[in-house]
């Protein structure tokens, strides 16, 4: 018995270079990336470097030559495709960049704020002459804001209560009961309509209202917490429809086969299904208003004291705490601890967001439907 070997012949160098010829060496692009910050830094230079014109300059140079070089050695074709590669890479790299501007200055100016006396105090009893007095270490005095940030849990918290369920229940009907209908159509009229008001129309709408009810000087946190479930209704409405048309209707024909009610389906199939996609549209829809100055300020006022109750008296929230701290600083000869009070309270505002964002990826991971056996 005998066995067969196959050797399997060893490409030649000259065969090598003929499958190589025509394509870019991999350190081609790199270097192309590095000679486009050179001369980006040094177009920058000729009118007054600045980091805004520099990384500007270099994106430019970086498409252009990757798409010159790309053309030359690997023909049009190619060429054209790696202009609009490196195009989309250059674009997305200069829209970090206000963003990374942005979170680099609250950083730098609010860090500094971020004291045990800003976040447990309230501005209660503050003055100008408390602003230029020290404690006994020579530590400034600053106040804090520990009542705007009461305020704004508890504005967000109600106006959430009163947001969601109407947005998830009006969705709900929309894809599930509502199609075709004439008051369907009504609906997303006016949703639409919703979702272009300016947000000091939905605080004077509140005022308005509750101006009726209670008399024209009511200024309580309910108040703004009904102007910003006015803007919140039609983004939560928005989302969580879209998540509820993409579940396969294949999901609600199998429920609807093994006997299944209609209501029970929603709950128990669609809603889950789509909680992740819902989860987040309710977080964008808190962050769209966690932020808001206008609808605060004719609905709730400004206080300077703790208030935990949003059915008596004025609340703070942080917004209009940042924009009062830089309209009317405490102490007009000495603003810096007023700005300074400002940026922490920007700062803080940014950490919130951020963990409403990370708070709903946890929510969709845990009530997102299982895929494993």
């Amino acid at each position: 018995m005998s066995t067969t070997t196959t050797l399997t012949p060893t490409p030649s160098p000259t065969r090598r270079n003929r499958l190589s010829k025509g394509r870019l060496p991999r350190w081609a692009i790199p270097a192309v990336g590095l000679a486009a910050l050179v001369l980006g830094a040094a177009g920058s230079s000729l009118g007054g470097f600045s980091i805004a014109s520099f990384l500007i300059y270099a994106a430019l140079l970086f498409v252009i030559g990757a798409t010159v070089v790309t053309t030359v050695v690997e023909g049009r074709r190619q060429g054209t495709n790696s202009f609009f590669k490196h195009l989309v890479i250059g674009a997305f790299l200069l829209a970090l960049i206000p963003l990374v501007s942005v979170l680099y200055t609250v950083l730098e100016r609010g860090l500094p704020g971020m004291t045990s006396d800003f976040l447990f105090h309230s501005m209660n009893g503050m003055t100008g002459a408390v602003d230029n007095k020290t404690v006994a270490d020579g530590t400034p005095v600053l106040g804090g804001a520990y009542h705007a940030v009461v305020g704004t849990l508890l504005i967000t918290l109600w106006s959430s209560i009163i947001s969601v369920p109407i947005g998830m229940l009006t969705a709900i009907y929309l894809v599930e009961y509502g199609q075709g209908k004439l008051l369907s159509r009504g609906i997303t009229f006016f949703v639409d309509v919703m979702t272009g008001i300016p947000s000091i129309v939905a605080g004077l709408f509140a005022a308005a209202l509750f101006g009726l009810m209670f008399g024209p000087s009511t200024r309580m946190g309910i108040v703004a917490a009904v102007a910003l479930s006015v803007l919140m209704i039609p983004t939560v409405v928005r989302s969580t429809e879209e998540m509820l048309k993409i579940v396969p209707n294949e999901l609600r024909e199998a429920s609807y086969a093994l006997g299944v009610r209609k209501w029970r389906t929603v709950t128990k199939v669609v809603i889950p299904t789509a909680i992740s996609g819902i989860a987040s549209g309710v977080t964008l829809a808190i962050a769209r208003v966690i932020g808001e100055t206008a609808p605060i300020l004719v609905t709730a006022g400004l206080a300077n004291n703790i208030n935990f109750n949003v059915f008596s008296n004025w609340m703070a929230t942080l917004p209009t705490f940042i924009y009062y701290q830089i309209l009317n600083p405490t102490s007009p000869t000495n603003i810096d601890p007023s700005a300074q009070r400002a940026w922490a309270a920007a700062l803080l505002l940014i950490l919130m967001v951020m963990i409403l964002n990370l708070g709903a990826r946890l929510i969709a991971r845990i009530f997102a439907p299982k895929t494993g056996r």
